[in-house]
């Protein structure tokens, strides 16, 4: 058995391994040219310049419904001395592009004409030449250069190539990539049902975005089905590619420092390695190797590593392949909501939440694990950290690269506090029933989401604090907290929260004073979250020490995250609301039914999105769906608490 790791011996900068790319293949030029019919241009790149073959209009047409006439035979009319000319003579019927007659250069428009009888009509103003008349070769020339080599078609394009002649349009080839899957552990998702999934078992998601990502760019992808860890055969379906037609190959996985890590092995036995390491978060494990003369680049197995991966190295090969240049994303000044710490000497590529709160856009990072594809869906842009510094500051101004177009940006409500999944609901009932508008969270605790309301960087936050002294929510902590900035508090929901456990609850647990038990692995909620103050306030009730509870120190962010670990086995119990126990089918033992608010400053409460939010909460659709999760109760949502 290979227990061989490999090693990143020599990482490159960003810089340095962009150079290099591009340096190894000096003759990586354009690839072949092919006609298709000009609808089936769009979205391809020409090959050659275009030049019209006829004019359009080829004739002089009419541009308005009336007579054509020799301007001349008008000069001197008026309203004063109105001229008369002789249909089929002086003037001639006709509609609009309809052939001039020969000797005429202008058209009266119908409603200008006294028609006197069937031979007669009378004009009481003069027309100029040319007047309402498309010349011949008013829109294109003959001979005139149309577009230029590598200009992209769009759809009016289309419109120019036809009318000048051109039936078939010369485009150069798509670039064409292969896509090789490895991992003995994938499985291909058209082959079998989610649920039949068994553990250590990984769907192959990769080879599919990364092909996609080719299309977007203007390229073809061909997948290969998945390649087990075996070199010899990584090493013929590679062989295979580099002999076919394909410009490059892509392997994906295996690029790692892994003992079944192969595509260093497979690559450097075939070519050359030109790198293997790059000093960028994600994306460090992208292997960067040269076949017969062809790219194959080992694209890491993490999908936001790949994604980062592709997007630095493999998508410049593509534009350049079709002559264009690379496309840059929109950029705008953002401002971070917190510190954000950055490990030294590597270029982080930060996945952000946007939205304008007053007149900033806001910044909220997303969790940065390379593994997880939701922080790109979900991201609005990414501020890149250069390497030479070791994080940004709270309030600090940088630059974002724009994932998200900047309309809905400035139409997302900036929500920051308590999760719920509630939230979810909101989010798309508000879609539904107002397309413009979104509704962006941050999970980071009812307390997180009162401190980002005192900073001004959110427009609402979800809470459910509990004051152990009175036992009602948020009032007491708002007024304590948030004493200067005028807010007011609405209901969203009433909730079940209790104890999430496995099905039939092999532990027998039956409330919080079980979880001192030694053979009982609890997974806690982060410190300032509704969650978090309820179990101390609950264990302090019964006198037990937080340290007696195995894995109070183990914290997550979200209800289903608790209801996860224990789903997986990480965990006997943790504390989460039920609907996250229904989701996924397991066990609740119910603890208190608690109130979760939305607290909104005065400045944003009789805003138009706002209105449009409260508005959606209150109706019968967003409580019916909300009460259909289970654990709910929306007698008072909506209400205005204070």
């Amino acid at each position: 058995m290979k227990t061989k790791r490999n090693v990143y011996l020599k990482m490159k900068t960003l810089a340095e391994a962009r150079s290099i790319l591009e340096n190894a293949f000096p003759g990586f030029g354009q690839t072949g040219t092919e006609t298709v019919p000009p609808p089936e241009a769009v979205g391809r790149v020409l090959a050659e310049p275009v030049f019209a073959r006829i004019s359009a209009p080829n004739f002089h047409a009419a541009a308005m419904d009336g007579v054509a006439v020799k301007a001349e035979r008008t000069f001197g009319a008026s309203e004063g001395r109105p001229k008369e000319l002789i249909v089929g003579k002086d003037v001639f019927y006709l509609n609009t592009g309809h052939v001039m007659p020969e000797g005429t250069d202008a058209v009266i428009m119908v409603e200008h004409l006294n028609v006197v009888d069937a031979e007669r009509v009378s004009i009481e103003a003069p027309v100029f030449p040319w007047q309402h008349v498309r010349k011949m070769g008013e829109d294109i020339v003959a001979t005139e250069l149309l577009f230029p080599r590598n200009h992209l078609v769009t759809p009016p394009c289309v419109g120019a190539l036809i009318g000048g002649g051109i039936f078939s349009a010369p485009v150069r080839k798509r670039p064409k990539v292969m896509v090789m899957p490895t991992g003995s552990e994938l499985e291909d998702w058209q082959t079998l049902k989610p649920e039949t999934l068994k553990p250590g078992r990984v769907l192959d998601s990769n080879s599919y975005v990364l092909g996609k990502m080719t299309e977007e760019c203007g390229g073809e992808y061909v997948r290969h089905e998945v390649l087990v860890d075996d070199p010899e055969a990584i090493a013929r379906a590679v062989q295979e590619a580099v002999d076919g037609d394909f410009d490059i190959i892509l392997t994906v996985g295996g690029s790692s420092a892994g003992s079944e890590d192969f595509t260093k092995e497979v690559i450097g036995s075939m070519g050359e390695i030109l790198v293997h390491g790059v000093t960028i978060m994600p994306g460090k494990p992208v292997l960067i190797g040269k076949v017969a003369g062809k790219p194959v680049i080992g694209m890491p197995g993490y999908p936001v590593s790949m994604i980062v991966a592709f997007e630095q190295f493999v998508r410049p090969l593509i534009y350049r392949l079709l002559g264009r240049p690379e496309p840059e994303r929109e950029k705008i000044r953002v401002e971070t909501t917190r510190k954000i710490p950055s490990k030294l000497g590597v270029e982080e590529f930060l996945r952000v939440k946007l939205g304008r709160v007053g007149d900033r856009v806001v910044a909220t990072p997303l969790p940065r694990g390379a593994g997880s594809i939701t922080t790109f869906t979900e991201a609005d842009g990414i501020i890149r950290v250069p390497n030479h510094v070791e994080g940004l500051q709270e309030h600090e101004t940088v630059e974002a690269e724009l994932l998200s177009s900047l309309p809905s940006i400035q139409n997302t409500l900036v929500a920051v506090g308590s999760h719920d999944n509630t939230l979810d609901v909101l989010a798309d009932q508000l879609k539904i029933r107002h397309g413009r508008l979104s509704l962006s969270s941050s999970h980071v605790g009812s307390m997180g989401g009162l401190m980002a309301l005192r900073r001004g960087v959110c427009h609402l936050a979800g809470s459910h604090l509990l004051d152990t002294e009175d036992g009602a929510y948020n009032v007491s902590y708002v007024k304590r907290f948030l004493k200067d900035l005028p807010v007011r508090i609405v209901n969203l929901v009433f909730r079940d929260q209790g104890l999430i456990v496995a099905p039939n609850n092999p532990k027998g647990i039956q409330g919080i004073e079980d979880l001192a038990g030694k053979d009982v692995r609890f997974i806690n909620r982060q410190s300032g979250s509704g969650t978090r103050i309820l179990l101390d306030y609950r264990l302090g009730q019964l006198g037990i020490d937080p340290a007696a509870v195995q894995g109070y120190d183990s914290e997550e962010f979200t209800h289903m995250m608790v209801a996860a670990a224990v789903v997986s086995g990480v965990a006997d119990a943790g504390l989460g609301i039920y609907a996250a126990a229904k989701a996924l089918n397991l066990e609740f033992v119910p603890v208190v039914t608690e109130q979760y608010d939305l607290v909104i400053p005065e400045d944003y409460f009789e805003s138009e999105n706002m209105q449009i939010l409260l508005e959606t909460i209150r109706t019968d659709d967003f409580k019916r769906r909300v009460e259909a999760l289970g654990g709910y109760h929306t007698e008072r949502t909506g209400e205005v608490i204070l």
